[in-house]
C-alpha cells in the first residue's frame, strides 16, 4: 500500500473507500504507462509501414515504463498540455526516436483508447465482485429457501414468504446486473486511430506511397492492443460510451442500495430479524455506548446514492459535446469515470461481507410470523367456510370484524387473539370444526410457490456462473 501524504487534501477514494487494485488501475502512474503502450503500439505499425526503423521502435518501446511524473509535471506548467508534456518526457528518455513518438495522431489517439483499457480492466473486477456476491446470495439462498418469514408491503404486514424466496429477489436483480455488465463489456468499442476529427486525414498523409494504409494502420493498432474501434466517430470516441457505463455501474448500485436499505429496515427493532455482523469492538455512537447501528448497510447506501448521480454528468458530456468536438467533458470525466469504479468496487466488497456474515434471528421471525402471519391466512379460511355452505359476504364480514378487533389489541401490546376468537365464533364454527381453524390459518401453509422458485432460481444462477 502506496504511503498517503495527509498534510494535503486528499479524496476519500485515494484512501478510504475502494481497492488498492482499483486504485492503481487509475493511478497517474498506470494512466501514463497505458498511454505509453497505445504510443508504442502506434510505433510498431509505423514501423511496419515503413514511417520507424527497428533501432527507433526499440528505443520507444524499452522506456514504456520508464515514468517520470514530476518531469512531466514541470514541462506542464509550461506548456499547459498534460499528454503533450508526457510526449516531451517520454521523447527525453528514447534519444533520437523519442521525434517520431505520436506521429500523425491527436491526442485522443492516445488518450481514448487508453481509457477504454483502463475501463475494461476496471470492469474486469467489478464483474469478478459481482460473481463474488452472487455466490454468497447463493449460499443464504439455499440455507433459508425453507425459513419462513413475514412479508411485508408498504412496510406492513401482508403475507408469509421465506427468506430465501426475499434474498433471491436480491440475488436476480443483481444478476440481471452481471448480464448488462457483460454486454456492454462485450461490445465496448474505442476510437481507434483517426486523427484530429475522426476522419484519419494525417494518417491517409503520411502513409502516401507506403505498404498499408490508415484503415489497415488503424485496425493493425486495435489489434495490438486487444481493442475493437467503432466505424465513425469524431475525435474522440463516443461519449454515450460514458453514459452506458455509468448506467451499468449505477444499475449496479441500485441493487445494492435496495439490499442495504432492506438490512436496514430488518435490523431495526421493530422487525429486529436480521444483524449486520459485528465485531466485539465495532463503535456504533461516540455519544450512545449502546448503539448497533447499521453503518455498513447505510455506507452503501450513501456511495449508491452519489453513483446514481453521475449518470447526469455523463448525459450532459454526450449532449453537449457540440459538432466534432468541445472539451468541456474533459475535468469532470477525470474525476466521475475513476470514482464513479471505486464506489462500486467498495460497495460490492461490503455487501459480499454483509452477506456472508448476515446475522438471522430466526426467534424474532418466529414471534413476527406469530404476531401477523394469521391476518394473511383468513383468505384461506373464508374460502373453506364457502365450500361448506357460508356465504362469501357474511363471512368476510365476520372474519373482517375479528381481525379488527385483533388488530386494536395488538396495537396496545397484547398477544394477537385472532386464531382464538376465530375458533370462538359460533358463525365460522357452523361451518369448519374447531380443530380445523389453527391449521388453516398456519403461515407456513401459505407461502405459495416461494421453496420451488428458490431452487429454480439457484439453477439459473449457477447456470450464469458457469459463464463467468
Amino acid at each position: 500500500m502506496t504511503k498517503t501524504d495527509f498534510s494535503s487534501y486528499q479524496s476519500p477514494f485515494s484512501w478510504r473507500y475502494g481497492s488498492d487494485k482499483m486504485r492503481q488501475i487509475f493511478s497517474e502512474v498506470n494512466k501514463r504507462k497505458t498511454w505509453r503502450k497505445v504510443w508504442v503500439a502506434l510505433a510498431k505499425a509505423q514501423l511496419k509501414a515503413g514511417l520507424l526503423t527497428k533501432q527507433e521502435y526499440e528505443s520507444i518501446s524499452k522506456n514504456v515504463n520508464n515514468i517520470d511524473i514530476e518531469r512531466a509535471r514541470e514541462i506542464e506548467k509550461e506548456i499547459y498540455h498534460d499528454l503533450m508534456a508526457e510526449i516531451r518526457t517520454f521523447a527525453e528518455s528514447s534519444g533520437h526516436a523519442g521525434g517520431k513518438i505520436h506521429l500523425g495522431a491527436t491526442s485522443t489517439d492516445i488518450e481514448d483508447n487508453a481509457q477504454i483499457i483502463n475501463i475494461r480492466q476496471a470492469l474486469d473486477i467489478i464483474e469478478k465482485e459481482i460473481v463474488e456476491l452472487l455466490k454468497s446470495f447463493s449460499i443464504q439462498i439455499k440455507k433459508y429457501q425453507n425459513l419462513v418469514c413475514m412479508g411485508y408491503t408498504h412496510l406492513q404486514p401482508a403475507e408469509p414468504t421465506t427468506l430465501g424466496y426475499r434474498l433471491s429477489t436480491y440475488a436476480q436483480d443483481l444478476l440481471n446486473d452481471l448480464k448488462l455488465l457483460r454486454f456492454f463489456r462485450q461490445n465496448l468499442k474505442t476510437k481507434g486511430m483517426k486523427g484530429a476529427v475522426g476522419t484519419s486525414a494525417s494518417y491517409k498523409k503520411l502513409l502516401e506511397g507506403k505498404n498499408m494504409d490508415a484503415f489497415e494502420m488503424s485496425h493493425l493498432i486495435m489489434k495490438e492492443l486487444g481493442l475493437v474501434e467503432t466505424t465513425v466517430n469524431s475525435q474522440t470516441y463516443t461519449r454515450k460510451t460514458d453514459l452506458h457505463l455509468t448506467f451499468v455501474l449505477s444499475s449496479i448500485a441500485q441493487s445494492l442500495h435496495k439490499f442495504a436499505f432492506d438490512l436496514r429496515i430488518m435490523q431495526s427493532p421493530n422487525f429486529g430479524e436480521w444483524s449486520e455482523p459485528r465485531g466485539e469492538k465495532r463503535v456504533g455512537s461516540s455519544a450512545m455506548p449502546f448503539k448497533r447501528n447499521p453503518d455498513k448497510a447505510e455506507k452503501i447506501c450513501s456511495l449508491a446514492r452519489f453513483i446514481s448521480s453521475l449518470t447526469a454528468i455523463a448525459w450532459n458530456n454526450a449532449a453537449s459535446t457540440l459538432l466534432e468536438r468541445t472539451l468541456d467533458d474533459s475535468a469532470n470525466r477525470r474525476i466521475f469515470i475513476p470514482e464513479s469504479f471505486l464506489a462500486t468496487d467498495e460497495i460490492l466488497k461490503v455487501t459480499t461481507e454483509l452477506v456472508k456474515g448476515l446475522v438471522i434471528y430466526e426467534n424474532d421471525i418466529k414471534r413476527n410470523l406469530g404476531k401477523y402471519g394469521p391476518f394473511a391466512a383468513t383468505e384461506s379460511l373464508m374460502m373453506e367456510a364457502v365450500k361448506f355452505g357460508a356465504n362469501r359476504q357474511e363471512i368476510h364480514e365476520v372474519i373482517r370484524k375479528i381481525a379488527m378487533e385483533s388488530w386494536d389489541r395488538i396495537d396496545i401490546g397484547e398477544t394477537n387473539p385472532l386464531v382464538e376468537s376465530l375458533k370462538n365464533d359460533k358463525i365460522i364454527t357452523k361451518y369448519i370444526s374447531r380443530d380445523k381453524i389453527s391449521p388453516l390459518l398456519d403461515p407456513a401453509g401459505h407461502t405459495g410457490l416461494a421453496q420451488r422458485r428458490c431452487l429454480m432460481f439457484l439453477k439459473e444462477l449457477q447456470i450464469e456462473l458457469k459463464n463467468e
